[in-house]
């Protein structure tokens, strides 16, 4: 795959997934990565020297990616190639505790702000671009403590489909990564943090947990012309976690 003198964009590209997105397709040839970050600056400016030394040009795009204000940013960086929505955030609390506020915040940064952002930026796209959405397995799953951000998943995984279909006259692919147990900082904020990661390891056919790279490869194979027939699809890369009764 080669994605030479391409313009991406990766929400949430500061740290873990993200940032291994990001990375990923400057090793493949990106000529500029845009990373949209929501408040750690220290983060962001170490994840911008990464890219830089592997030969792109980064941006920064500092806020809530729900926000019409980087929406506007985001669309003056472009055009893009690549709009990889990675960006996530949510209560983890059982689902009687949680509050009408934060359902409203999740929503709105894990599932909407694709839609906003392919409002704003795919009449600039070429033909051959694509979105990707990345989900996790409790779109479809009940896991522990994660009915906001499960729900919030399984949105942005629908609002893949609508986009693939009402964007594919344009010649713009749009589809899903889901992605199983990965060891990042974002599992800091599960109280059974130890025990998910002991059961992942534990139920996962492949015989380790799902580490970034894998997820950053599928992004990739996504937005290449190897998958040009993929459209509004939930890749699942979960070593086969999820087949298992």
């Amino acid at each position: 795959m080669s994605y030479e003198g391409a313009s991406v964009l990766v929400t949430g590209g500061s740290r873990g997934i993200g940032k291994a997105i990001a990375l990923r397709f400057a090793e493949l040839g990106a000529k500029r990565v845009a990373i949209g970050y929501l408040r750690n600056d220290r983060a962001a400016e170490e994840a911008a020297e990464e890219l830089r030394a592997a030969g792109a040009e980064p941006l920064l795009l500092r806020g809530n990616v729900a926000s019409e204000r980087v929406v506007e940013e985001a669309a003056g960086l472009g055009p893009f190639d690549v709009v990889v929505h990675n960006a996530a955030t949510g209560v983890i609390e059982p689902a009687l505790e949680v509050q009408d506020k934060h359902w409203d915040w999740t929503l709105s940064a894990n599932a909407r702000a694709l839609l906003s952002l392919a409002r704003a930026l795919a009449p600039g796209m070429r033909e051959g671009s694509s979105f990707v959405g990345i989900s996790s397995l409790g779109s479809t799953r009940v896991l522990e403590n994660y009915v906001l951000v499960g729900v919030s998943k399984a949105a942005l995984e629908a609002v893949v489909r609508y986009l693939a279909v009402e964007l594919a006259p344009r010649g713009i692919r749009v589809n899903a990564v889901s992605a199983g147990v990965v060891e990042t900082g974002a599992l800091e904020h599960f109280p059974n943090r130890e025990e998910m990661i002991s059961s992942g390891l534990k139920r996962t056919p492949a015989g380790r947990l799902v580490e970034p790279r894998d997820v950053a490869d599928a992004v990739a194979f996504l937005c290449s012309d190897a998958a040009k027939m993929v459209r509004g699809q939930t890749l699942v890369v979960d070593g086969g976690f999820s087949l298992l009764a």
